[in-house]
């Protein structure tokens, strides 16, 4: 059996669960691992989060109890494992149960048949061939907003266009290390100009956390500021994001689904070239695993 561990927000969660049906689809008996969204994993968590994927419309998941996540990890499940498991572990990694993810793509896990996986899984290689399925099977419950349902009319009758810009808790100082720099205004510039040059009567509906930083950056005629989805009622603005006919991402996997959800075959999808500050992009790698997409460098380049 292959068990996920699901964790973080909501597209991680949704990553975590692309990566559950592509194993599926594979004919590997595969479930989740809910645990980490216990009341003491989120009262010592540094980031609490909530299980979102319950809150889609009859999305279908198996979950992996605490006995069958327990008899998969054996003594690797203890807090505490002994000298020999750890040992195990570094010297015969390829063998132990529990596997992290440490690089961009792992394309091994795929020949396994036992393992607890722990990672992010953000990479679009690991189930871009499954993605129009999970289109279908990805449903929001209607919104009782009707901002909501007027916006989505309004998408799909122009041609619009997502603008995702994420700041609130990247602008914390240990998440500016990380993820600031990344997603600057030449950043978004340059997306925008890339779009205009493609379709020049593009429509812009922008959604970000701080909603008067956008309203200062994006104040065009072209421009509309989404900012009624708040708190829970935020899972709505991925929603809308996927009405839109082409989209552009912060470094946030938040909108990368967003984009991912968007059913139009001709969508142009931009992010930026990297996601940490910690990563290197190296252009032919990404342009093979992120096929279909549009890189775009903190300092505007298009590569």
């Amino acid at each position: 059996m292959i068990v996920i561990r699901v964790m973080g927000g909501l597209g991680n969660q949704l990553q975590q669960y692309a990566l559950f049906r592509k194993f599926q689809s594979l004919g590997v008996e595969t479930k989740l691992d809910l645990s980490w969204f216990s009341q003491k994993n989120q009262e010592s968590a540094a980031a609490p989060r909530k299980f979102a994927l319950s809150d889609f419309e009859g999305l279908p998941f198996q979950t992996a109890s605490g006995e069958e996540v327990r008899a998969l990890l054996g003594r690797a499940y203890e807090e505490e494992a002994g000298f020999a498991e750890k040992m195990k572990k570094r010297l015969m990694p390829a063998k132990a149960p529990l596997f992290e993810e440490s690089e961009m793509y792992h394309p091994q896990i795929f020949s396994w048949q036992n393992r607890y996986l722990v990672g992010y899984w953000a990479c679009e290689a690991y189930y871009a061939d499954i993605l129009e399925g999970l289109r279908e099977t990805i449903r929001f419950p209607e919104s009782k907003d009707a901002r909501n349902r007027e916006a989505m009319e309004e998408m799909e009758a122009r041609p619009s266009v997502s603008i995702h810009v994420r700041r609130g808790d990247y602008l914390d100082a240990a998440n500016a290390a990380m993820f600031g720099g990344i997603c600057t205004e030449v950043y978004y510039d340059t997306c925008v100009s890339y779009i205009k040059e493609r379709c020049p009567s593009a429509v812009f509906y922008v959604f970000s956390d701080d909603a008067d930083y956008v309203r200062a950056h994006f104040a065009g005629k072209e421009f509309r500021i989404v900012d009624w989805n708040r708190g829970e009622d935020s899972f709505y603005d991925m929603q809308l994001m996927s009405r839109c006919r082409h989209n552009i991402c912060a470094n946030s996997t938040f909108s990368f689904w967003g984009a991912r959800l968007n059913g139009n075959p001709d969508k142009m999808m931009l992010r930026p070239s990297i996601h940490k500050n910690t990563q290197i992009c190296v252009p032919e790698q990404m342009k093979a695993l992120w096929a279909g997409w549009t890189l775009v460098t903190p300092e505007g380049t298009v590569i």
